[in-house]
Protein backbone atom coordinates (compact mmCIF):
# COMPACT_ATOMS: atom_id res chain seq x y z
CA UNK A 1 0.00 0.00 0.00
CA UNK A 2 1.48 3.54 -0.67
CA UNK A 3 1.62 6.32 1.26
CA UNK A 4 -1.80 8.45 0.72
CA UNK A 5 -5.05 6.19 1.47
CA UNK A 6 -8.45 7.53 -0.56
CA UNK A 7 -11.32 8.73 2.57
CA UNK A 8 -14.73 7.08 2.18
CA UNK A 9 -17.63 9.37 1.69
CA UNK A 10 -20.66 6.53 1.07
CA UNK A 11 -20.79 3.03 0.73
CA UNK A 12 -19.54 3.76 -2.81
CA UNK A 13 -18.04 6.53 -3.01
CA UNK A 14 -14.24 7.05 -2.53
CA UNK A 15 -12.40 10.89 -2.15
CA UNK A 16 -9.36 10.05 -3.64
CA UNK A 17 -7.62 13.36 -4.66
CA UNK A 18 -4.64 15.37 -3.58
CA UNK A 19 -3.44 18.10 -0.78
CA UNK A 20 -1.68 21.29 -1.83
CA UNK A 21 -0.26 22.56 0.73
CA UNK A 22 2.23 24.89 -0.77
CA UNK A 23 0.26 26.45 -3.28
CA UNK A 24 -0.22 30.54 -2.82
CA UNK A 25 -1.41 31.64 -6.25
CA UNK A 26 -3.84 30.43 -8.22
CA UNK A 27 -3.39 32.13 -11.96
CA UNK A 28 -3.14 36.05 -10.00
CA UNK A 29 -5.48 34.44 -7.03
CA UNK A 30 -4.11 34.49 -3.72
CA UNK A 31 -4.64 31.16 -1.35
CA UNK A 32 -3.15 31.48 1.80
CA UNK A 33 -4.44 28.22 2.88
CA UNK A 34 -3.33 26.21 -0.05
CA UNK A 35 -6.36 24.00 -2.09
CA UNK A 36 -7.24 20.43 -2.68
CA UNK A 37 -7.49 18.65 -5.99
CA UNK A 38 -10.59 16.48 -5.37
CA UNK A 39 -10.85 13.32 -7.58
CA UNK A 40 -13.77 10.20 -6.87
CA UNK A 41 -13.64 6.83 -7.09
CA UNK A 42 -17.07 5.36 -7.61
CA UNK A 43 -16.91 1.59 -6.72
CA UNK A 44 -19.77 0.79 -8.84
CA UNK A 45 -19.44 -2.97 -11.07
CA UNK A 46 -18.17 -0.50 -13.72
CA UNK A 47 -15.65 1.11 -11.17
CA UNK A 48 -15.10 5.27 -12.31
CA UNK A 49 -12.93 7.40 -11.45
CA UNK A 50 -14.95 10.93 -11.83
CA UNK A 51 -11.88 14.06 -12.33
CA UNK A 52 -8.24 13.73 -12.05
CA UNK A 53 -5.96 15.90 -10.20
CA UNK A 54 -3.32 18.81 -11.18
CA UNK A 55 -0.37 16.57 -12.96
CA UNK A 56 2.31 17.24 -10.34
CA UNK A 57 0.06 15.06 -7.63
CA UNK A 58 -0.74 12.26 -10.18
CA UNK A 59 0.99 9.88 -7.67
CA UNK A 60 -0.20 11.16 -4.67
CA UNK A 61 -3.89 10.08 -6.36
CA UNK A 62 -2.82 6.93 -7.81
CA UNK A 63 -1.59 5.79 -4.20
CA UNK A 64 -5.23 6.68 -2.84
CA UNK A 65 -6.80 4.60 -5.46
CA UNK A 66 -4.84 1.69 -4.83
CA UNK A 67 -5.69 1.73 -1.26
CA UNK A 68 -9.21 0.76 -2.35
CA UNK A 69 -8.52 -1.29 -5.37
CA UNK A 70 -5.92 -2.18 -8.43
CA UNK A 71 -5.90 1.07 -10.76
CA UNK A 72 -6.50 -1.09 -13.77
CA UNK A 73 -9.55 -1.84 -12.49
CA UNK A 74 -11.41 1.61 -13.58
CA UNK A 75 -13.41 1.03 -16.79
CA UNK A 76 -14.97 4.65 -16.73
CA UNK A 77 -13.52 7.95 -16.35
CA UNK A 78 -15.20 10.98 -16.23
CA UNK A 79 -14.00 14.64 -16.92
CA UNK A 80 -16.34 17.15 -15.65
CA UNK A 81 -14.01 20.44 -16.13
CA UNK A 82 -11.42 20.39 -18.49
CA UNK A 83 -9.36 23.03 -16.51
CA UNK A 84 -5.65 21.85 -15.71
CA UNK A 85 -5.70 21.40 -12.09
CA UNK A 86 -7.98 19.11 -12.60
CA UNK A 87 -7.17 17.16 -16.16
CA UNK A 88 -3.17 17.91 -15.75
CA UNK A 89 -2.54 14.50 -14.63
CA UNK A 90 -5.56 12.78 -17.32
CA UNK A 91 -3.22 11.39 -19.92
CA UNK A 92 -1.04 9.74 -17.56
CA UNK A 93 -3.83 7.97 -15.69
CA UNK A 94 -5.08 6.65 -18.80
CA UNK A 95 -2.04 5.36 -20.18
CA UNK A 96 -2.04 3.88 -16.63
CA UNK A 97 -5.36 2.04 -15.97
CA UNK A 98 -6.36 1.69 -19.40
CA UNK A 99 -10.44 2.19 -19.20
CA UNK A 100 -12.97 1.30 -21.77
CA UNK A 101 -14.44 4.86 -22.05
CA UNK A 102 -13.34 8.48 -20.92
CA UNK A 103 -16.95 10.97 -21.14
CA UNK A 104 -16.80 15.04 -20.98
CA UNK A 105 -19.04 17.33 -22.79
CA UNK A 106 -18.94 18.43 -25.79
CA UNK A 107 -16.88 21.22 -25.53
CA UNK A 108 -14.99 19.41 -23.03
CA UNK A 109 -13.92 16.79 -25.29
CA UNK A 110 -12.81 19.42 -27.61
CA UNK A 111 -11.02 21.22 -24.80
CA UNK A 112 -9.31 18.25 -23.82
CA UNK A 113 -8.30 17.78 -27.54
CA UNK A 114 -6.33 20.96 -27.88
CA UNK A 115 -5.10 20.86 -24.49
CA UNK A 116 -3.25 17.46 -25.15
CA UNK A 117 -3.22 17.48 -28.97
CA UNK A 118 -4.27 13.69 -29.15
CA UNK A 119 -4.28 12.39 -32.90
CA UNK A 120 -6.84 9.33 -32.13
CA UNK A 121 -9.75 11.19 -29.85
CA UNK A 122 -10.67 8.50 -26.70
CA UNK A 123 -13.29 11.21 -25.58
CA UNK A 124 -16.97 9.94 -26.17
CA UNK A 125 -19.10 13.21 -25.15
CA UNK A 126 -22.23 13.69 -23.53
CA UNK A 127 -24.97 16.40 -23.14
CA UNK A 128 -27.69 17.44 -20.41
CA UNK A 129 -29.78 14.39 -19.61
CA UNK A 130 -28.11 12.06 -20.95
CA UNK A 131 -27.61 8.83 -18.26
CA UNK A 132 -24.53 6.63 -17.59
CA UNK A 133 -25.11 2.88 -16.41
CA UNK A 134 -22.13 1.92 -14.26
CA UNK A 135 -23.81 -1.66 -14.26
CA UNK A 136 -25.81 -0.90 -10.41
CA UNK A 137 -25.87 2.45 -10.50
CA UNK A 138 -26.14 5.35 -12.81
CA UNK A 139 -24.58 8.23 -13.16
CA UNK A 140 -26.57 11.55 -15.05
CA UNK A 141 -24.86 14.65 -16.49
CA UNK A 142 -25.40 18.38 -16.26
CA UNK A 143 -24.12 20.31 -18.38
CA UNK A 144 -23.03 24.10 -17.00
CA UNK A 145 -21.33 25.90 -19.85
CA UNK A 146 -19.73 29.56 -18.94
CA UNK A 147 -19.37 27.79 -15.10
CA UNK A 148 -16.71 28.61 -15.40
CA UNK A 149 -15.29 27.31 -18.78
CA UNK A 150 -17.24 26.69 -21.60
CA UNK A 151 -17.25 22.86 -21.19
CA UNK A 152 -18.26 22.87 -17.51
CA UNK A 153 -20.67 20.07 -15.97
CA UNK A 154 -21.42 18.35 -12.86
CA UNK A 155 -22.84 14.54 -12.76
CA UNK A 156 -25.22 13.00 -10.30
CA UNK A 157 -25.38 9.82 -8.86
CA UNK A 158 -28.50 8.90 -8.24
CA UNK A 159 -28.10 5.77 -6.25
CA UNK A 160 -25.69 7.62 -3.71
CA UNK A 161 -26.98 10.83 -3.89
CA UNK A 162 -24.15 12.48 -4.58
CA UNK A 163 -23.40 15.84 -6.91
CA UNK A 164 -19.87 15.79 -8.10
CA UNK A 165 -20.31 19.84 -9.06
CA UNK A 166 -16.68 20.10 -10.58
CA UNK A 167 -15.68 23.65 -9.63
CA UNK A 168 -19.31 24.99 -8.31
CA UNK A 169 -19.38 24.91 -4.43
CA UNK A 170 -15.75 24.99 -4.00
CA UNK A 171 -12.87 26.92 -2.21
CA UNK A 172 -9.52 27.18 -2.21
CA UNK A 173 -8.68 25.48 1.14
CA UNK A 174 -5.80 22.74 2.12
CA UNK A 175 -6.77 20.33 4.85
CA UNK A 176 -6.82 16.71 6.19
CA UNK A 177 -10.63 17.29 7.20
CA UNK A 178 -12.78 16.40 4.22
CA UNK A 179 -16.44 16.96 5.37
CA UNK A 180 -17.52 21.07 6.02
CA UNK A 181 -18.86 20.13 9.10
CA UNK A 182 -15.38 19.24 10.35
CA UNK A 183 -13.97 22.95 9.37
CA UNK A 184 -15.06 26.19 11.27
CA UNK A 185 -17.91 28.22 9.48
CA UNK A 186 -16.10 31.29 9.36
CA UNK A 187 -13.23 30.30 7.24
CA UNK A 188 -15.66 28.02 5.03
CA UNK A 189 -17.87 31.20 4.97
CA UNK A 190 -14.92 33.60 4.01
CA UNK A 191 -12.87 30.67 1.62
CA UNK A 192 -16.26 30.44 -0.44
CA UNK A 193 -17.16 33.67 -0.70
CA UNK A 194 -13.17 35.00 -1.85
CA UNK A 195 -13.85 31.88 -4.31
CA UNK A 196 -17.07 32.69 -5.72
CA UNK A 197 -16.15 36.34 -6.18
CA UNK A 198 -13.15 35.57 -7.78
CA UNK A 199 -14.18 33.25 -9.98
CA UNK A 200 -17.93 32.96 -10.45
CA UNK A 201 -18.99 36.62 -9.74
CA UNK A 202 -19.05 37.30 -13.42
CA UNK A 203 -21.22 34.57 -14.03
CA UNK A 204 -23.66 35.50 -11.75
CA UNK A 205 -26.55 35.58 -13.85
CA UNK A 206 -25.76 31.91 -15.15
CA UNK A 207 -25.52 30.91 -11.46
CA UNK A 208 -28.87 31.84 -10.88
CA UNK A 209 -30.34 29.78 -13.25
CA UNK A 210 -27.68 26.85 -12.22
CA UNK A 211 -29.44 27.02 -9.02
CA UNK A 212 -33.18 27.33 -10.39
CA UNK A 213 -32.22 24.73 -12.84
CA UNK A 214 -31.44 22.23 -9.43
CA UNK A 215 -34.33 23.10 -7.88
CA UNK A 216 -36.92 22.50 -10.57
CA UNK A 217 -35.12 19.11 -10.87
CA UNK A 218 -35.71 18.38 -7.17
CA UNK A 219 -32.27 16.68 -6.77
CA UNK A 220 -31.88 15.12 -3.46
CA UNK A 221 -28.17 15.30 -2.45
CA UNK A 222 -26.83 14.34 0.40
CA UNK A 223 -23.14 14.71 -0.64
CA UNK A 224 -22.10 17.98 -2.77
CA UNK A 225 -18.49 16.96 -4.10
CA UNK A 226 -16.95 19.50 -5.77
CA UNK A 227 -13.44 19.74 -7.40
CA UNK A 228 -11.74 22.18 -4.28
CA UNK A 229 -12.27 22.22 -0.72
CA UNK A 230 -14.22 20.24 1.67
CA UNK A 231 -17.39 17.76 0.68
CA UNK A 232 -20.33 19.11 1.86
CA UNK A 233 -22.96 17.01 3.90
CA UNK A 234 -24.13 19.06 7.12
CA UNK A 235 -24.05 22.49 5.06
CA UNK A 236 -25.39 21.69 1.97
CA UNK A 237 -28.63 24.74 2.24
CA UNK A 238 -26.07 26.96 3.75
CA UNK A 239 -23.85 27.07 0.77
CA UNK A 240 -26.40 26.77 -1.89
CA UNK A 241 -28.36 30.06 0.12
CA UNK A 242 -25.14 31.86 -0.23
CA UNK A 243 -24.58 31.29 -3.77
CA UNK A 244 -28.35 32.18 -4.37
CA UNK A 245 -27.41 35.80 -2.59
CA UNK A 246 -23.99 36.04 -4.12
CA UNK A 247 -25.29 35.55 -7.46
CA UNK A 248 -28.35 38.28 -7.00
CA UNK A 249 -25.70 41.02 -5.31
CA UNK A 250 -28.49 42.65 -3.67
CA UNK A 251 -27.82 46.38 -2.26
CA UNK A 252 -26.58 45.73 1.16
CA UNK A 253 -25.12 48.03 3.49
CA UNK A 254 -21.52 47.97 3.24
CA UNK A 255 -18.49 49.61 1.50
CA UNK A 256 -15.23 49.43 0.32
CA UNK A 257 -12.54 52.50 -0.15
CA UNK A 258 -9.24 50.98 -2.72
CA UNK A 259 -6.41 53.13 -3.00
CA UNK A 260 -3.16 53.74 -3.45
CA UNK A 261 -1.22 56.83 -2.10
CA UNK A 262 2.36 58.31 -2.78
CA UNK A 263 2.94 60.54 0.07
CA UNK A 264 0.36 59.76 1.80
CA UNK A 265 -2.24 62.98 0.58
CA UNK A 266 -5.05 60.34 -1.30
CA UNK A 267 -4.13 57.94 1.28
CA UNK A 268 -5.76 60.93 3.93
CA UNK A 269 -8.14 61.60 1.96
CA UNK A 270 -9.26 57.92 2.13
CA UNK A 271 -9.62 58.19 5.74
CA UNK A 272 -11.78 60.57 5.16
CA UNK A 273 -13.88 59.35 2.61
CA UNK A 274 -14.17 56.35 4.93
CA UNK A 275 -15.46 58.43 8.01
CA UNK A 276 -18.02 59.84 5.52
CA UNK A 277 -19.63 56.86 4.44
CA UNK A 278 -19.67 55.77 8.00
CA UNK A 279 -21.59 59.32 8.51
CA UNK A 280 -23.98 57.72 5.78
CA UNK A 281 -24.36 54.35 8.02
CA UNK A 282 -22.06 52.22 5.96
CA UNK A 283 -20.08 49.73 7.58
CA UNK A 284 -16.66 50.02 5.72
CA UNK A 285 -13.78 48.21 4.68
CA UNK A 286 -10.42 50.56 3.85
CA UNK A 287 -7.60 48.94 1.53
CA UNK A 288 -4.79 49.79 0.91
CA UNK A 289 -3.20 48.17 -2.32
CA UNK A 290 -0.02 47.94 -1.08
CA UNK A 291 -1.56 46.05 1.56
CA UNK A 292 -4.43 43.85 0.17
CA UNK A 293 -4.27 41.57 -2.76
CA UNK A 294 -6.68 42.10 -5.08
CA UNK A 295 -8.33 38.93 -5.31
CA UNK A 296 -9.20 39.86 -0.90
CA UNK A 297 -10.29 43.16 -2.53
CA UNK A 298 -12.93 41.19 -4.86
CA UNK A 299 -14.20 39.12 -1.66
CA UNK A 300 -15.06 42.28 -0.21
CA UNK A 301 -16.53 44.13 -3.02
CA UNK A 302 -18.77 40.66 -3.33
CA UNK A 303 -20.68 41.48 -0.04
CA UNK A 304 -20.55 46.01 -0.66
CA UNK A 305 -23.11 48.06 -2.49
CA UNK A 306 -20.27 51.04 -2.83
CA UNK A 307 -16.73 51.57 -3.96
CA UNK A 308 -14.97 54.43 -3.80
CA UNK A 309 -11.57 54.76 -5.69
CA UNK A 310 -9.03 57.08 -4.79
CA UNK A 311 -5.43 57.75 -6.82
CA UNK A 312 -2.71 59.99 -7.14
CA UNK A 313 -2.01 61.25 -10.81
CA UNK A 314 1.61 59.81 -11.89
CA UNK A 315 2.60 60.86 -15.44
CA UNK A 316 -1.03 61.81 -16.22
CA UNK A 317 -2.31 58.30 -15.18
CA UNK A 318 -3.79 56.86 -12.62
CA UNK A 319 -1.46 54.95 -10.12
CA UNK A 320 0.15 51.12 -11.37
CA UNK A 321 -1.28 49.69 -8.73
CA UNK A 322 -4.98 51.07 -8.66
CA UNK A 323 -4.72 50.67 -12.53
CA UNK A 324 -4.20 47.07 -12.41
CA UNK A 325 -6.43 46.78 -9.02
CA UNK A 326 -9.46 48.50 -11.81
CA UNK A 327 -8.38 46.25 -14.76
CA UNK A 328 -9.09 43.19 -12.99
CA UNK A 329 -11.88 43.98 -11.14
CA UNK A 330 -13.66 45.23 -14.40
CA UNK A 331 -13.10 42.03 -15.60
CA UNK A 332 -15.13 40.33 -12.33
CA UNK A 333 -18.13 42.86 -13.56
CA UNK A 334 -19.52 43.62 -9.84
CA UNK A 335 -23.11 44.33 -9.84
CA UNK A 336 -25.28 47.04 -8.63
CA UNK A 337 -22.91 49.05 -7.12
CA UNK A 338 -22.36 53.45 -6.53
CA UNK A 339 -19.25 55.07 -5.75
CA UNK A 340 -16.83 57.84 -6.32
CA UNK A 341 -13.34 59.16 -6.98
CA UNK A 342 -10.96 61.07 -5.61
CA UNK A 343 -7.18 61.63 -5.57
CA UNK A 344 -4.17 64.23 -5.03
CA UNK A 345 -2.17 64.96 -7.52
CA UNK A 346 0.92 67.52 -8.34
CA UNK A 347 0.53 69.63 -11.57
CA UNK A 348 -2.01 68.03 -14.21
CA UNK A 349 -4.42 65.88 -11.98
CA UNK A 350 -6.03 63.18 -14.49
CA UNK A 351 -6.87 60.91 -12.22
CA UNK A 352 -9.92 61.31 -11.05
CA UNK A 353 -11.29 61.62 -14.17
CA UNK A 354 -10.24 58.30 -15.73
CA UNK A 355 -11.19 56.55 -12.69
CA UNK A 356 -15.13 57.76 -13.12
CA UNK A 357 -14.33 56.60 -16.73
CA UNK A 358 -13.18 53.23 -15.62
CA UNK A 359 -16.11 53.12 -12.64
CA UNK A 360 -19.06 53.78 -15.52
CA UNK A 361 -17.61 51.66 -17.34
CA UNK A 362 -18.18 48.97 -14.57
CA UNK A 363 -21.91 50.31 -14.42
CA UNK A 364 -21.43 51.71 -11.10
CA UNK A 365 -23.70 54.80 -10.40
CA UNK A 366 -21.39 57.42 -9.46
CA UNK A 367 -22.55 60.15 -6.94
CA UNK A 368 -20.80 63.05 -8.41
CA UNK A 369 -18.06 64.26 -9.96
CA UNK A 370 -15.73 63.08 -7.34
CA UNK A 371 -12.96 65.24 -6.07
CA UNK A 372 -9.10 66.15 -6.27
CA UNK A 373 -6.99 68.10 -4.78
CA UNK A 374 -3.77 69.71 -5.32
CA UNK A 375 -0.79 68.04 -3.03
CA UNK A 376 -1.45 67.82 0.82
CA UNK A 377 -4.93 68.50 1.73
CA UNK A 378 -5.84 71.17 3.71
CA UNK A 379 -9.13 71.18 6.40
CA UNK A 380 -10.99 71.80 3.27
CA UNK A 381 -9.99 69.27 1.27
CA UNK A 382 -10.38 66.94 3.98
CA UNK A 383 -13.34 67.93 4.67
CA UNK A 384 -14.52 67.48 0.97
CA UNK A 385 -13.29 64.20 0.91
CA UNK A 386 -15.97 63.67 3.69
CA UNK A 387 -18.49 65.33 1.75
CA UNK A 388 -17.56 62.67 -1.32
CA UNK A 389 -18.02 60.00 1.04
CA UNK A 390 -21.53 60.95 2.52
CA UNK A 391 -23.23 61.30 -0.75
CA UNK A 392 -21.49 57.83 -1.86
CA UNK A 393 -23.42 56.46 1.11
CA UNK A 394 -26.24 58.50 1.10
CA UNK A 395 -27.01 57.05 -2.83
CA UNK A 396 -25.90 53.36 -1.39
CA UNK A 397 -28.71 53.52 1.67
CA UNK A 398 -31.16 55.32 -0.54
CA UNK A 399 -30.46 51.90 -2.67
CA UNK A 400 -30.76 49.38 0.02
CA UNK A 401 -33.76 51.07 1.45
CA UNK A 402 -35.36 50.41 -2.18
CA UNK A 403 -34.37 46.67 -1.72
CA UNK A 404 -35.86 46.44 1.80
Amino acid sequence: MGVYEAVRLTEKVYWVGAIDWSIRDFHGYSTGRGSTYNAYLIMAEKPTLVDTVKKPFLDEMMSRIASVTDPENIEIVVSNHSEMDHTGALPETLRTIKPNKVYASTMGGKALKAHFHWKDDPVDTVSSGDELDLGDMTLKFIETRMLHWPDSMVSYLEEEKVLFSQDGFGMHLAGTRRFDDEIDKGVLEFEARKYYANILMPFSPLVKGLLANLKKMDLEIDLLCPDHGPVWRSRIDWILELWGKWAQQTPCRRASVIYDTMWGSTGAMARAVTQGLVDAGLTVRMMPLRQTHISDIAAELLISSAIVVGSPTINGRIFPSVAECMNYIGGLKPANMVGGAFGSYGWSGEAVKELNGLLEGMKVELADEGFRTMYVPDEDALAASRDLGRSVGKLAMDKCREND
